[in-house]
């Protein structure tokens, strides 16, 4: 039979304890500091028509972290630039850091190629965002097949195209 064990001292007990009660401590300020996400700029390639409506039905569900926000549109696209500005004139520019949010016109290729080329000198890296359109169900868009492999976050509206690119990400109906 092995002797039985001295008593513990106050202050061994606490010792003893005290890892016990500063893991919870360390982990809710851990969790509270990482709730607060830095800002991000984004830059925002618009299309004509639908794909400007989309777009700006996503940016109506982004938090003001995602600011300021800066566009790109066709020259010829005056209704885009009209609708883009309305919709600006309710926000104000606050914030930096690069994101770029496209959804498939083919105007956000050379964009997106760009940002990516000026992340590879170490110029600026920037976070490519692409959506895939709504109405593509079962392929994706010329620009989608480009950039399925260039962006970070490859997002799809519909559960056929998740199937054939594992490498996206389905949200569900999002626009």
């Amino acid at each position: 039979m092995e002797p039985p064990l001295p008593p513990l001292s106050g202050a061994a007990a606490v010792l003893l304890l005290l890892p016990l009660l500063l893991v919870p401590v360390a982990l809710l300020a851990r969790r509270r500091r990482g709730r607060r996400a830095p800002p991000l700029s984004l830059l925002v390639v618009a299309g004509s028509g639908g794909h400007t409506t989309e777009i700006l039905r996503l940016l109506s569900c982004l938090s003001e972290s995602y600011s300021p926000r800066h566009y790109i549109f066709a020259d010829s696209d005056k209704m885009s630039e009209a609708k883009i500005r309305s919709f600006e004139q309710k926000r104000a520019e606050r914030f930096s850091n690069s994101q770029i949010l496209c959804n498939g016109p083919g105007t956000c290729v050379p964009v997106c190629i760009s940002a990516l080329l000026l992340g590879l000198l170490g110029i600026k890296r920037a976070i490519i965002v692409y959506v895939e359109s709504i109405c593509r169900v079962e392929t994706l868009s010329l620009s989608g097949k480009i950039l399925y492999y260039f962006s970070d976050y490859f997002i799809v509206q519909w559960p056929a195209l998740k199937e054939k690119y594992p490498k996206s990400v389905y949200l569900g109906r999002i626009v």
